[in-house]
């Protein structure tokens, strides 16, 4: 608009000019080098002009302008994060089976207890061989004492070394006979393997019981999660045991801090990957086995890194992406600049710029498509 108003002044005073005196037209002046007559129309029309600018100053009337938001960029620790899904798992997850069958005589737990490792659970009938043990302890006994007697008739040297050596046989083998039905006696008594909870229960005290797909219940340990993925083959030599790894369960609506406890030496050429195992802290006994998970590994760090909102960077018709920098702010205004930038890698919705920005540099962060170039900037 001040153009307009500019360009159509100077035509009103060049009419004027070539109206009111029958003078040469300018192409004639300088046709004819009348230096004098050139400098009193450019003195006629700066005085014009002057006079525009002048009555432009008393108008509403503005440059291009927009309200926008801006930030000042910092260096700062940049890192990249390898995305996974993965599942929650334990170690100690188990159906406890009985070693004998029989019928339950006993079922000491429910659903929900906590246990402790050794702790009885249940009892088998033992078909007799309580009765059994019972009778060979009196033959162990027996054996056992005329193994004491031969041997101090042999240490006397009285009896036959025949007669002592067959006691001590006796006694040996009356010694396994027991040793051999406690063992048996053992796979009646139902024990917890480890420290846990009991989940379920699969059977009820009177029942006939045996090893099944199905077992008697299960037993789960809490205390040690872990969460197991696959990660591509291209991150090999990129993890090792004891790297940082942030665990979010969707379910929880929460991020645990976990440790990679294993990597995997074993390249599935299926789909290329190789396996991890991530430790996860289970404090509150929130986690449980199958729940999923989502890791974010870092695989890339970048230490005083300049890095933008993503959304702020733009792209042009010759594919070359930019960004908007204020210049010649006053804190409060500025002067929108378009500056080609060469971006790195992306997380979190920031971007790293690797080269076009520096730090102090003032970008735009809000309103940037509304603006082009050279606009006046508000923030």
């Amino acid at each position: 608009m001040r153009k307009i108003l500019i360009l159509s002044a100077l035509s009103l005073v060049l009419f004027a000019c070539s109206n009111g005196t029958k003078t040469e037209s300018i192409e004639d002046l300088i046709k004819n080098k009348n230096v004098k007559a050139l400098n009193e129309k450019k003195t006629a029309l700066q005085a014009e002009i002057a006079k525009i600018e002048a009555g432009l100053a008393t108008l509403d009337v503005k440059t291009e302008e927009a309200l926008v938001s801006v930030l000042t960029l910092k260096d700062t620790l940049f890192n990249h994060y390898l995305d996974i899904q993965g599942n929650v798992d334990t170690k100690e997850n188990i159906l406890i089976q009985p070693e004998f069958s029989g019928t339950l005589t006993s079922l000491t737990v429910k659903a929900g207890d906590r246990v402790s490792k050794g702790q009885i659970l249940g009892r088998v009938d033992d078909a007799g061989m309580s009765q059994q043990l019972a009778s060979a302890e009196n033959q162990y006994s027996l054996a056992k004492t005329t193994f004491e007697r031969q041997k101090n008739l042999w240490d006397k040297k009285i009896g036959s070394e025949i007669q002592y050596l067959q006691a001590q046989t006796q006694m040996i083998s009356a010694q396994k006979a027991v040793a051999q039905i406690k063992a048996q006696l053992a796979k009646t008594v139902i024990r917890a393997p480890f420290t846990g909870t009991i989940d379920e229960v699969f059977t009820e005290k009177g029942q006939v019981v045996a090893p099944s797909a199905q077992g008697l219940m299960r037993i789960v340990n809490l205390g040690n999660m872990y969460v197991s993925t696959s990660i591509p083959e291209t991150y090999i030599g990129k993890l090792k045991v004891g790297d940082q790894v942030d665990v979010y369960l969707t379910s929880l609506g929460k991020t645990y801090k976990g440790k990679v406890r294993q990597v995997g030496s074993f390249i599935n050429p299926n789909n290329r990957t190789f396996g991890i195992e991530v430790s996860v802290p289970n404090p509150d006994n929130l986690l449980r086995p199958n729940q999923v998970a989502k890791l974010k590994i870092i695989d890339y760090v970048s230490k005083d890194a300049i890095v933008v909102p993503t959304n702020v960077i733009q792209e042009d018709g010759k594919g070359d992406q930019y960004v908007y920098v204020v210049e010649n702010s006053n804190g409060k205004t500025g002067t929108a600049k378009k500056v080609i930038v060469t971006v790195g890698k992306s997380s979190d919705n920031v971007t790293e710029i690797l080269s076009g920005l520096s730090a102090n540099d003032l970008i735009v962060t809000e309103g940037v498509n509304t603006i082009s170039e050279g606009m006046q900037l508000n923030f």
